[in-house]
């Protein structure tokens, strides 16, 4: 499966990403679109966010029908497909389409791909090159999702848990979340420390940095402040790592063939999935129009929200300045009064080990 080398008139390439008040995640993202345009020099390729950023994903088509692109390959810049490639994305893309007549071939997202893995094993490597030997028999891996609503892409998040224990040969494997699900990063970690190993490696399995990142590691600093006899190790997300951007470029010249393959037998929306029957068949549809590019004001310091208060690895002020931002859709993030639309309840939304215990500190 590849491409002509020489380009393909009226063919063009939009990369979907999610958006984020951070700018060092917004410049991550363009960094791992320049990559792609590296691997891709036959194609106009361009980007476009759900929201918090610009360009939106219709400036991104909209640059791109200006260029003469008459067939688009748009590729969701995800990890895992839970609402935002399932609903969101496609929404604004099929609306795109059906008011300008632009043919749009939606690809999949990056998914449990070996690459993916691969690329999640070089983080980890980089760690244990980085530090004393320890006996991986004796180490525990927790990775963290970015947590969903959806249980099929957490499931996926376990799955990948699984795939580096083994591949690795770590003695113990741990997932938890960063929000929405449950269990949440710090009282995962303190049931963690529990199992009695002495090392552990805290993976946020994230493409970009970001206020949810942040949050990881402050949650993780707080255990290992309250446990000094267990070492508990950072590893880098994902960023730009090559084998992402090999990913990325398949997941192009799979939507170029019209080989996209999607997980429908698990999916909440089209199937009876245990707990959550009451979403089979809602209708597509974005819930982020509303905050399509822009940069919010934070509500506690009156600050235009950007993420420059909150640059990664730096402490949150006192009173958590800014935890308001991450828009993890937990149960609270309800506003189907205000836009004319809503979210399914989520059916763990009082779990004690989730959303609610955030805020709370574990």
């Amino acid at each position: 499966m590849s491409l002509p080398i020489q380009p393909i008139d009226g063919l063009g390439v939009l990369l979907c990403g999610h958006g984020s008040r951070n700018r060092l995640a917004v410049e991550e993202f363009g960094r791992l679109v320049a990559g792609v345009r590296q691997r891709i020099p036959e194609l106009p390729v361009a980007h476009g966010f759900l929201e918090f950023a610009r360009p939106v994903l219709r400036e991104g088509l909209e640059d791109l029908r200006q260029r003469g692109v008459r067939r688009v390959l748009a590729v969701p810049a995800l990890l895992f497909a839970a609402g935002h490639a399932k609903n969101d994305i496609p929404s604004v893309l099929n609306a795109y389409s059906a008011e300008t007549g632009l043919r749009i071939d939606y690809g999949r997202e990056l998914g449990l791909d070996r690459r993916m893995i691969q690329a999640a094993g070089a983080r980890l490597q980089e760690v244990l090159d980085g530090v004393p030997p320890h006996p991986l028999a004796d180490t525990l891996l927790v990775v963290v999702g970015r947590g969903s609503s959806d249980p099929d892409a957490n499931s996926n998040v376990a799955k990948l848990t699984r795939m580096l224990v083994e591949g690795f040969g770590f003695g113990w494997g741990e997932t938890v979340f960063s929000g929405v699900t449950f269990p949440l990063v710090e009282p995962g970690l303190r049931h963690a420390v529990r199992l009695g190993f002495r090392r552990i490696l805290v993976f946020p399995y994230f493409l970009f940095s970001g206020v949810l990142v942040t949050r990881i590691r402050q949650h993780s600093e707080r255990v290992a402040a309250d446990h000094p006899e267990v070492e508990i190790l950072q590893v880098p997300y994902l960023g730009d790592h090559p084998l992402v951007i090999d990913t990325v470029r398949l997941r192009v010249l799979e939507a170029f063939e019209g080989e996209a393959p999607m997980n429908c037998s698990l999916c909440k929306y089209r199937d009876q999935v245990l707990g959550f029957e009451q979403e089979v068949g809602l209708p597509q549809q974005s819930h982020h129009h509303h905050v399509e590019g822009l940069a919010l004001t934070c509500d506690l310091c009156e600050l235009e929200c950007t993420g420059a208060c909150q640059p990664d690895g730096v402490p949150l002020p006192p009173g958590g300045h800014h935890d308001h931002h991450d828009h993890d859709h937990s149960p609270d993030h309800n506003h189907a009064p205000a836009h004319g639309h809503g979210h399914a309840p989520y059916p763990h939304a009082d779990h004690p080990l989730g959303p609610r215990s955030l805020g709370g500190g574990g």
